[in-house]
């Protein structure tokens, strides 16, 4: 088995945290177990892209289709979240880890989005790492939000035409700021992207994993950055072209 190369890792990696309920099914629990066993395998994640100096990682924790699930299982999840951002704090502010939230505030209960913007202003001048934690979020709706913005500084004067672009419309979006994801995990056997970064993946390498969230650790995770780094990212040019840019040609 090769050994993980240190200097191609991926400078941003997203995650779609798939198959917690699943994973409690199959132990004949409720999806709530499935859900707090599931946050070992974020502090795993979090941990080895600290240590391996991945700067980017996003986590999606709560999406906007999840509001279709039982009501006592979403009342479930936000005291779930509440005492995961308490409980890692002090772990994030050790390991200088700064937290950011990406979606809506909209319909998050009170006391988890007080819980949350307390974390982001405690690590708001960390930089040896940053976490996007996508809460109440869905990719169309960030876009039609950034549209909305940008049209309005369109016909505010604030922007000409002449000034639109690809690059400037990103800096509308939740992630601005933050270089686009390299590196797309998901787990849980799904072969989607479910409304996740719809933007941002343009370029992204997908990774699906057979195993349910909860049984994902850091020896997964390695496998994902490996299975990374043996793919050649073209960006529209020949695997010549690529090979003539690494050997200085």
């Amino acid at each position: 088995m090769p050994e993980l190369d240190l200097k191609t890792l991926p400078r941003h990696v997203a995650i779609i945290m798939d198959g917690n309920g699943r994973w409690a099914k199959q132990k004949l629990r409720g999806r709530v177990f499935g859900h707090k066993q599931g946050a070992g395998s974020v502090r795993e994640v979090v941990t080895c892209c600290r240590r391996l100096g991945i700067p980017y990682l996003t986590l999606y924790a709560f999406s906007k289709e999840n509001w279709n699930r039982p009501e006592a299982e979403i009342r479930a999840l936000w005291g779930l979240l509440d005492r995961f951002l308490k409980s890692e704090l002090p772990d994030l502010v050790s390991k200088e880890i700064r937290l950011i939230h990406i979606g809506d505030t909209e319909d998050i209960p009170p006391y988890v989005l007080k819980q949350l913007r307390s974390t982001e202003e405690i690590t708001r001048n960390y930089d040896k790492m940053t976490i996007n934690l996508a809460l109440n979020y869905g990719g169309r709706q960030e876009i039609v939000r950034a549209a909305k913005l940008f049209a309005g500084d369109i016909l505010s004067g604030r922007i000409g035409t002449g000034e639109i672009s690809p690059e400037l419309f990103s800096s509308y979006l939740y992630t601005s700021g933050c270089p686009d994801p390299d590196l797309v995990i998901r787990t849980g056997g799904e072969i989607r992207v479910s409304n996740f970064l719809l933007w941002q993946l343009a370029y992204a390498e997908l990774y699906f994993s057979e195993l349910l969230w909860p049984d994902f650790h850091e020896e997964n995770f390695i496998e994902a950055l490996k299975e990374f780094q043996r793919r050649e990212r073209r960006f529209g040019r020949t695997g010549e072209q690529i090979k003539s840019v690494i050997l200085g040609i």
